[in-house]
């Protein structure tokens, strides 16, 4: 396998629109990173470049120890998986998997032991004389996955391969292409994979890091638990996490000795820890984030809650989404089951923040100052 390194890529259209500025990335060899972000972020675009089947305007794209600016797709030791499958009809699925192989004059008993292989680690070996009309969308993908495999690439190239798959169907893939990364690891032969995504719940589940863009920018780069418990940023905090963040205009203050947030006309306080980290910016404005699950229904009223107006319940089970309304805010809290007992649509109920677990953003830059 091979690592992948970008290097000021840029990409720039006939019409002037600039999609994509300066990116700057390396991708370790084994490494299992998710491009996610938006429509219209550039995702794909970057993906297509890196496979050669999309002009780079600027820098430079290595794979292992080769610019491949110049190299043809063909030659880039790639396999790319699409969301459309691109399987041909006519043929079986042993044929769409082994044709790449004939076309490269492999020998037939290689090219059946390859595509044997693959279809055990993907469980499809009884589909193999089917044609795709005859199998489900699922069963399609994983064929298309095949294809890839068999090929033994350097890198594998995912572009929103489950999006067209229902969501039972996106679950069991996602987690079959996360257990092939594995597979392929403990066999020794590591595969580094690409995989853009603008489903989050895929980045998060599926990357060893995540690649977060907007408009043709790197936002972040990290592991998904640094993505979800320290973004470097506001637009990481509210595109991460699902529900969203809530994030709005706030003030920091000092009252009483203690840095505090004024949310309209209410104030809160911040722990110790966190008032050291931003004390630069007390009295200025900020961004104030929280997620729902630190925002915690509150039995005895003290100085640091929160009164809010419930106005939709959304039952998840296991779990329940609570939105109210608190001085002209919307606010979003996850709370447990259990607790789901106490809240009454259109009645007021008490809320209160954990602190320690909110971040704050400079109003301007919209970076993180409470890391």
């Amino acid at each position: 396998m091979a690592n992948v390194k970008l290097k000021r890529i840029e990409k720039v259209y006939p019409n002037g629109f600039k999609a994509v500025h300066g990116i700057d990335l390396e991708i370790e060899d084994g490494e299992f990173m998710v491009f996610v972000g938006p429509s219209g972020c550039a995702k794909s675009t970057t993906l297509r470049m890196v496979a050669g089947l999309e002009d780079i305007t600027g820098g430079e794209i290595w794979i292992g120890n080769q610019c491949v600016n110049e190299v043809q797709p063909k030659d880039r030791g790639i396999a790319m998986v699409f969301q459309n499958y691109a399987l041909y009809p006519h043929m079986t699925a042993y044929e769409n998997m082994a044709f790449g192989l004939k076309f490269a004059k492999t020998p037939k008993d290689e090219i059946e032991k390859r595509v044997k292989d693959a279809a055990e680690k993907l469980e499809i070996t009884d589909l193999l004389d089917r044609r795709p009309k005859e199998m489900s969308g699922g069963q399609r993908q994983r064929i298309a996955v095949g294809r890839a495999i068999v090929r033994n690439p350097e890198v594998f190239l995912f572009d929103e391969p489950l999006s067209n798959l229902d969501a039972k169907l996106r679950v069991s893939m996602r987690v079959r292409i996360a257990q092939l990364h594995q597979q392929l690891k403990e066999e020794g032969k590591a595969a580094t994979m690409i995989y853009v995504t603008h489903d989050q719940v895929e980045a998060m589940t599926m990357g060893d890091r995540i690649c977060v863009l907007n408009y043709g920018e790197i936002m972040q780069v990290d592991t998904p638990l640094n993505l979800y418990n320290k973004p470097t940023n506001k637009f990481v905090a509210g595109f991460i996490g699902a529900p969203a963040m809530n994030i709005f205009e706030a003030e920091l203050a000092q009252e009483n000795g203690n840095t505090v947030v004024r949310v309209a006309s209410k104030t809160i306080t911040l722990p110790e820890e966190k008032a050291d980290k931003v004390k630069g910016h007390v009295g200025k404005k900020i961004w104030f984030g929280v997620r729902p699950e630190n925002i915690h229904l509150f039995q005895e009223k003290d100085a640091d809650y929160i009164d809010g107006v419930v106005s939709v319940i959304e039952q998840m089970g296991n779990e329940e989404f609570i939105y109210f309304e608190a001085e002209g805010t919307q606010y979003i809290s996850r709370i447990n089951s259990h607790d789901m007992l106490k809240v009454t649509r259109g009645k007021e109920h008490c809320f209160s923040f954990d602190m320690s677990k909110c971040h704050l953003f400079d109003f301007e830059t919209e970076e993180n100052i409470s890391l």
